[in-house]
């Protein structure tokens, strides 16, 4: 039990004998060295869950009750100098948290490495820290009121209007409801559903919902980012539109999010679609959790905790004891093993709704192409066979989709009579140019200035962009294509840097969906879950980046982008026939090129898994990170060595406890300074996850005192289970 010193300056009275004492968590920062809740006292007992306001030093802050309330009277009392104060407030206008959520919270912050207050605390709305009973009362209300309107308007609705006709189901969406409705495979085990683009998983996903609202529960549809919630938001309004539907990303206001999340929380909302946050929502009635695109690295936390949402979504299922599906064109191979081992249960989806065929993937060689053609210096992006297809699908009032994965125009700015190049004065990194507002901005810190008339360095006039980006494709296209009526072609880009303003992607996504778009530029953000019905061409205009880096993830995600982008074209089934992806590449017999050709998922899935089994990577191993930020090299190196010695003394301690696990010398990270702070970092692998996890619980209260003695670092953090390296 950890009790709070009084920090105030004034005189704490003893609680009286009949106080409960109460274990409460709080957000205490991870340096603070306590992770475990602190004891108040009230009155009476208070059941766990139960939010509270609590005083911490001088401040008013929220609070959770944690575990069963104890009564005092134990003989020893406090430690000498230590006092217990008083709950400030009891939220009891909101029902506690209930047990699965709480211990959905213990396991999360245990396994990756987080105080429990830190956890629980920080993934409620930041509105509830500074709601009073008050505030809640007449939030409460106006709830209700709004719950109340809603109700007789929908009621109003179904008596003008009939219930939309549920969509014919294909053979193997009837197949795979089937098989999850057999009682040998109505448990609560994982399913993972493997359907190519456009297979309908989605109409899937809505049949499940169906069932379990009927039943009375609570669903919960998770997407990986935010640009995908409206056009599914859409499907599940017209679907359910006499059931309640919040969402919950962090592109709410802040008062919308608390909205949103009170009603999950008090039983209101009846269907739940968000982002990864939304995996530790309070859905007291929660039935069902679908994970669309479980692939997707986004469902990954990359600050902070850094938890996997899917993962827990797998957990949360389990110890709740419903159902999860996760569904993907290209599972993670993680997913994919656990399949193979008979861990989750697979079931396929390999043909496209209405009969519709995958795009044919057609393969440019770059090789071959005239010098200065895609690729060569200050030439094209495009290739004259891409664009020969972009202009036959215009003058067929088709549309088509150019995927290059690189925002701004160029990735540097140079010199072309010294060696100065666009550097980022706080970062390890280049600076980004972009043509349209004349400046270079850093994508990791956001530091930003005008282009510089001439260089810097020896004054010289011709500063010329190196590489390639979506701003620039952009540009080129319009000499080179004519619109259908003989006038300019319709372009539109669509990446991070044209999508800023609230409300943005929306509008430009309409302009596609009603054709007044011949050729769409994007990044990732359009690669995936949009159906585009007009679309019959998709081209990869520079992907071989990924073919060749140490980040051994990366062809798993470029497959998966490229599968997800291919899936862009066809969707129409009339179309699908002459629909094609081509993708521009130097290294056209390369075997993940070849297995996209053949739009064969498993065969790459089965090669990469050896590679990595062969060399012991996840999932034939498990890894932690240890991430650390100091103000110099120096004090990153002094604070990594002092953490290895200590690890590697923990490992002759316990013999062959830890055995399994091997610790790699400590390395500067991939890009070693951001925003003036050096980035260093170590690995940690082990072929056994208790052991890995054992050795992190004993090293993490060791390194909260390495920091003490350790001024100069800024901050660490230990990632499990990381995706980058």
């Amino acid at each position: 039990m950890v009790q709070e010193r009084d920090s105030c300056g004034g005189a704490t009275s003893q609680a009286p004998q009949s106080a409960a004492h109460l274990s409460v968590v709080v957000d205490l920062p991870q340096h603070s060295g306590m992770r475990g809740p602190l004891t108040y006292t009230h009155p009476i007992a208070l059941p766990p869950g139960t939010l509270v306001q609590v005083p911490l030093g001088k401040r008013e802050v929220l609070g959770l009750v944690w575990d069963a309330p104890v009564v005092q009277g134990t003989p020893d009392g406090p430690p000498q100098g230590w006092t217990l104060r008083p709950l400030s407030a009891v939220l009891e206008q909101l029902p506690p948290l209930s047990a699965h959520w709480r211990r959905l919270m213990a396991f999360t912050a245990d396994y990756y490495q987080r105080g429990l207050g830190e956890l629980a605390l920080s993934v409620l709305p930041p509105e509830l820290r500074k709601a009073t009973p008050a505030a809640l009362e007449r939030r409460s209300a106006r709830l209700g009121q709004a719950l109340a309107k809603d109700a007789a308007r929908a009621q109003q609705q179904q008596t003008a209007e009939t219930a939309p006709a549920l969509p014919t189901l294909t053979a193997e969406q009837a197949a795979v409801l089937q098989a999850m409705s057999t009682p040998e495979h109505s448990s609560s085990a994982p399913v993972l559903l493997h359907g190519v683009t456009g297979s309908g998983k989605t109409e899937v996903y809505l049949q499940l919902a169906q069932q379990a609202l009927e039943q009375g529960h609570q669903v919960l549809v998770m997407v990986p980012e935010i640009n995908l919630t409206p056009q599914l938001e859409s499907r599940l309004r017209e679907r359910f539109a006499g059931r309640r539907l919040v969402t919950l990303h962090s592109g709410l206001t802040p008062a919308q999010r608390v909205n949103h999340w009170l009603q999950a929380h008090l039983g209101q909302a009846d269907l739940l679609l968000g982002t990864r946050l939304s995996v530790m929502a309070s859905l007291p009635r929660l039935g069902l959790i679908v994970v669309d695109e479980e692939h997707d690295p986004s469902y990954k936390q990359q600050e902070g905790a850094r938890y996997s949402a899917r993962d827990l979504a797998v957990y949360r299922a389990h110890q709740e004891g419903i159902r999860v599906v996760l569904g993907s064109a290209t599972p993670s191979l993680e997913s994919w093993r656990h399949a193979q081992q008979g861990r989750y249960r697979l079931l396929r989806m390999p043909t496209r709704v209405g009969a519709g065929e995958l795009p044919k993937v057609e393969l440019v060689d770059l090789n071959l192409q005239p010098r200065g053609v895609a690729g060569g210096a200050g030439g094209s992006l495009l290739s004259t066979a891409l664009i020969a297809a972009v202009q036959e699908r215009i003058d067929r009032g088709e549309q088509s989709l150019l995927l290059l994965n690189r925002r701004g125009y160029a990735p540097v700015l140079q010199c072309g009579a010294c060696s100065w190049k666009s550097a980022c004065a706080h970062c390890s990194a280049w600076q980004v140019f972009h043509k349209v507002d004349r400046s270079l901005r850093c994508h990791h810190c956001g530091a930003a200035q005008r282009v510089p008339r001439a260089c810097p360095d020896c004054g010289n006039l011709d500063l010329s962009a190196v590489g390639r980006g979506t701003e620039r494709l952009e540009e080129q296209l319009p000499p080179l294509l004519r619109g259908r009526e003989g006038g300019p072609a319709r372009i539109l880009r669509i990446d991070a840097d044209t999508t800023r303003r609230a409300g943005s992607l929306q509008s430009q996504l309409a302009q596609v969906h009603d054709g007044d778009v011949d050729v769409l530029v994007g990044t990732q953000m359009v690669a995936k879950g949009h159906d585009f019905r007009r679309i019959t061409l998709v081209a990869a205009v520079n992907p071989d980046g990924a073919l060749f880096t140490s980040d051994f993830r990366a062809p798993e995600r470029l497959f998966a982008l490229l599968m997800q982008a291919a899936g862009r074209a066809g969707r129409d089934a009339e179309q699908s026939e002459r629909s094609r992806m081509l993708i521009q590449t130097g290294h056209p017999t390369h075997p993940l090129v070849q297995a996209l050709k053949r739009h064969d998922y498993e065969a790459f899935a089965a090669s990469q898994l050896e590679e990595r089994e062969a060399v012991g990577l996840p999932p034939f191993s498990h890894l932690a990170v240890l991430r650390v930020e100091a103000r110099t090299v120096e004090a990153a190196q002094a604070f990594l060595a002092d953490a290895t010695a200590w690890v590697r003394a923990d490992l002759d301690a316990f013999g062959s406890a830890h055995s399994p696990i091997t610790v790699y010398p400590a390395v500067p990270a991939p890009v070693a300074r951001v925003a003036d702070l050096e980035r260093w970092q170590m690995l940690l692998e082990s072929t056994s996850r208790p052991a890995l996890q054992v050795l992190l619980r004993q090293w993490s209260p060791q390194l909260l005192a390495l920091r003490e003695a350790h001024r100069g670092v800024v901050r660490w953090a230990l990632d499990v289970d990381p995706l980058s390296l």
